[in-house]
């Protein structure tokens, strides 16, 4: 049976402080896990030290809980990168619901090998969905959003990005954190969250059209 499998690990996690780095992307997962239950048949589960792999009911979970990753990397201010692959494919064993272990699949085999791939290149985001038109709108929508938020520097800029994610209008964000409107809204433009916001927005609505409710 077909399943929206996710997989997902950290770039270049030789490189950073390794206890720090599994402190903080076990805080993630966790958080995740506990805001998205009962929208998961299998929990996002660390299976390598640095990768996790679970099973979400539809395609609006799983690109929920991509964007909320991101989000809660930014709003914990951490400093690491995660790399995606969203797949729709065959899993022969019956859902582990309390873990992501001991199922075996084709879709878990292709969401492997394609986690792998992308390690020789920079791209951070692979939607397979078996479905060429909704594949290429999610795929040049999640570049965008790539090109956006990888221009953000985790010491400068995370925390009034975490502002704008809660409160959203700047005259808010502004009032917030004790800056001007102006400086505010200047960095709004500079931080292109206008566009980040309406990335978020295309996401969301492709996970609604008709077809994708069928898969």
């Amino acid at each position: 049976m077909k399943h929206f499998i996710l997989m997902s690990d950290v770039i270049g996690s030789g490189q950073k402080n390794q206890a720090l780095l599994m402190q903080n992307f076990k805080e993630t997962v966790s958080k995740i896990n506990h805001d998205y239950e009962n929208s998961l048949l299998s929990p996002l589960t660390i299976t390598l030290g640095d990768e996790f792999q679970g099973l979400t009911k539809d395609l609006e979970t799983a690109l929920n809980i991509i964007i909320a990753l991101e989000e809660q990397i930014i709003i914990q201010g951490f400093d690491f990168q995660l790399r995606y692959v969203l797949i729709y494919g065959d899993i022969e064993t019956n859902i582990n619901k309390r873990i992501a272990y001991e199922m075996l699949g084709e879709g878990l085999r292709d969401a492997r090998y394609k986690l792998n791939s992308m390690k020789s290149n920079s791209q951070r985001f692979h939607i397979q969905i078996e479905d060429i038109n909704l594949d290429s709108l999610l795929n040049n929508t999640f570049l965008i959003f790539e090109n956006i938020i990888d221009k953000w520097n985790p010491e400068k800029d995370y925390d009034l990005i975490s502002a704008f994610i809660k409160f959203k209008d700047y005259k808010i964000v502004a009032e917030k954190i004790n800056k001007t409107r102006s400086q505010i809204w200047k960095r709004e433009k500079t931080l292109n969250i206008s566009s980040y916001e309406a990335t978020k927005t295309i996401l969301k609505s492709i996970s609604k059209l008709p077809h994708a409710l069928r898969l």
